[in-house]
């Protein structure tokens, strides 16, 4: 049997080693970690030094998706959906060309696969040219890329099945990524085109030759949450410019560490873009639908052979209306007809669309839009939106004549059909040289006398000094020759003839045709306003589009209120004499009307191309006695006044008193027995 005392001996040997051997080993392991340590510090040091130094923290910005715009009566006008876009981040430090060009033959490959089959989808050769990394599929060098570290769309609107696809095989995709975006959708009932207005790329929105100013000085931002990118979409007229800032929302910023050569090289940190804030305008969806089917209607109508001479206007081809409420502002209608799908704007025009919508893209209620004949030549021989005013100024200046003391309220002229001035005995007639015999202020615009008004007021104002300044600054209180204040990109002040008039002819030539409708060309939305002055008895309110804006979830960020841009003072009895003269104006279409309505008709006369045209214009405000809504309807070359838009601005009227109410309260039988 084995001794007890040398087995313990051998195991205490045993233990003794292995003892040793682990502190050996923990010895040498220390003695590496100490070396390394020192490599690191005293050889290695600088060059991980300097690389810490040479990577930057690389933001760029994600845009947000786009508020909705809506009308009076949360009706949706344009709004935004969301989608998911393919985008490709170009890594400066891949040299290796192969590798990219097989990364966008597998990009078709997956593109074909799953994607919409009823959709066209990129080939390989468009998908490296959008990767824009500096050469194609033949491997030739085109350029160097434009920058790094920024993705570029590869590829919008993806199916769910590419989603889950690129989503899946992710690591397969080095540099793909997937962004949300919005696209911006537009009612199929085309509401208010022009006024809503449209939205173009980032990229053509700053272009200095056709951009906006306000787009170039975003292009020099550099903060990331601010930064607008070249393929978003902006807006680039009507509301849609107007409250660009308010409807983008924030950018959400996407920020990764990069080194020199602008490697991605630490972890990616993402904020979430904020949704842009929804409008409610001021529109009226039923209103304005109203507006713009009848004067597509009514122009078809007037364009019909077989009518009579008071009706049938056969080269009228385009019409304008705008309803403004008479104590408030508020835009309800603002048509300009013939207009368009603004859709078509998305991802470029072709040239064949453009041809199609050149003529009427922009908005003929605020600005000079030419008539819709496509022949150039043909063109030029017929006005544009811009008209005289015709008869419709008489109102106003009844008003001067009063204020100015040219004239009292029931002083009699008497009328006998012309009259003559200068002394050349230049002659001015009414319409068909009708003589209406004796005249005072009120029956002087019941009965349009173009008579009456040049020699009661135009000539004697003639008489006193300045009297072309007075003229002009009494326009200017009423609004017409001034912006309205509106906002709206590209509004015109109008076009003001009377100065001209004085210097080719002379100051009385001026005023005598300046006092019955010539020598102003006016916008509809002037007319509008001017209108609306009447009903409100002198103040000229600033037009509102927006009546209020919401965050995207419902909170109150701004409601719009009335704003009076200037007002003028008149007595009392002027404003009734002028009234009453309107009440009794005869007009067409208001048959069956059941409230007063306070009208004028105008037939403005206007040479075009050597030619004198004829335009019909109208303005009217009602209920009379409680005005509520103002209209002003335009149809260039659309003959007589009462015949040529009259009817236009009656079915207005219904249209406002079943939705809101003439009185406050909707009627939806209003209009049922015209």
């Amino acid at each position: 049997m084995e001794d007890p005392d040398k087995k313990e001996l051998v195991r205490r040997r045993h233990f003794s080693f292995r003892l040793n051997f682990f502190f050996f080993c923990t010895f040498l392991l220390f003695s590496v970690l100490i070396v390394r340590l020192a490599l690191l510090q005293f050889v290695d040091g600088k060059r991980y030094s300097e690389e810490e130094s040479n990577s930057t923290i690389r933001s760029h910005s994600i845009p947000p998706i786009r508020g909705n715009i809506y009308d009076r009566k949360s009706y949706p006008i344009a709004t935004s959906t969301s989608t998911q876009s393919l985008y490709y981040t170009v890594d400066a430090s891949n040299k290796n060309k192969d590798l990219v060009i097989e990364l966008a033959t597998k990009l078709e490959q997956a593109f074909k696969a799953n994607g919409d089959p009823k959709k066209p989808q990129p080939a390989a050769d468009e998908i490296l040219k959008l990767m824009d990394v500096g050469y194609d599929m033949n491997k030739n060098k085109t350029k160097e890329p434009s920058y790094y570290s920024v993705p570029r769309k590869i590829k919008g609107d993806l199916t769910q099945q590419e989603i889950a696809y690129f989503s899946w095989y992710r690591d397969e995709f080095k540099g793909v990524d997937i962004q949300e975006e919005s696209i911006r959708e537009y009612n199929n009932n085309r509401i208010a085109v022009q006024l809503t207005g449209y939205l173009k790329q980032f990229s053509g929105a700053r272009n200095t030759t056709n951009g906006l100013k306000f787009y170039q000085e975003k292009a020099k931002s550099t903060d990331p949450t601010e930064k607008y990118l070249d393929n978003e979409y902006v807006g680039f007229d009507g509301i849609e410019y107007m409250y660009q800032e308010e409807l983008r929302g924030k950018n959400g910023v996407k920020s990764y560490p990069v080194n020199a050569e602008g490697k991605i090289v630490g972890k990616v940190s993402l904020t979430v873009p904020e949704k842009g804030h929804n409008l409610y305008l001021t529109i009226d969806k039923d209103v304005q639908v109203t507006a713009q089917e009848a004067i597509i209607d009514h122009l078809k109508y007037i364009k019909s052979p077989g009518r009579d001479r008071y009706t049938y206007a056969p080269n009228a081809t385009t019409g304008y209306a705008v309803a403004m409420e008479v104590d408030t502002g508020n835009v309800v209608a603002m048509a300009s007809m013939p207009d368009y799908d603004p859709a078509t704007w998305y991802g470029g025009l072709t040239d064949e669309e453009w041809n199609d919508i050149m003529l009427y893209y922009r908005n003929g209620a605020i600005s000079d839009v030419p008539s819709d004949w496509k022949d150039a030549k043909e063109r030029a021989k017929h006005p544009s939106s811009l008209v005289y005013l015709g008869s419709t100024i008489k109102p106003l200046t009844v008003l001067i004549g009063l204020q100015e003391k040219l004239i009292t309220i029931n002083e009699t002229y008497y009328d006998s059909g012309f009259t003559t001035f200068g002394k050349d005995k230049t002659r001015i007639s009414n319409s068909d040289g009708r003589a209406w015999g004796p005249l005072n202020a009120v029956s002087a615009i019941a009965r349009s006398s173009n008579t009456y008004m040049t020699d009661m007021i135009g000539l004697r104002l003639y008489g006193r000094q300045n009297g072309l300044d007075i003229w002009d600054s009494y326009m200017k209180q009423f609004g017409l020759g001034e912006l309205t204040g509106s906002g709206l990109l590209g509004e015109s002040k109008g076009v003001i003839d009377y100065f001209h008039e004085a210097q080719k002819a002379s100051s009385q030539s001026a005023l005598a045709r300046a006092s019955w409708g010539q020598l102003g060309r006016y916008t509809p939305l002037q007319l509008a306003q001017f209108t609306a002055m009447l009903g409100n008895r002198g103040k000229r309110l600033k037009p509102q589009f927006v009546g209020k804006i919401e965050t995207n979830d419902g909170q109150l960020v701004k409601e719009t209120e009335r704003e009076v841009l200037n007002e003028v003072n008149f007595p009392k009895e002027y404003w009734d004499a002028v009234q009453k003269g309107m009440e009794q104006v005869n007009k067409s279409g208001f048959e069956g009307f059941p409230y007063t309505v306070a009208t004028k008709t105008g037939t403005s006369t206007q040479s075009v191309a050597g030619k004198d045209v004829d335009n019909a214009v109208f303005i009217a405000y009602a209920p009379a006695d409680k005005p509520k809504l103002a209209v002003a309807v335009v149809v260039p070359e659309g003959g007589f006044g009462s015949y040529g838009a009259a009817p236009i601005a009656r079915h207005i009227f219904d249209a406002y008193d079943r939705s809101i109410g003439l009185t406050g309260t909707p009627n939806p039988n209003a209009g049922a027995n015209p």
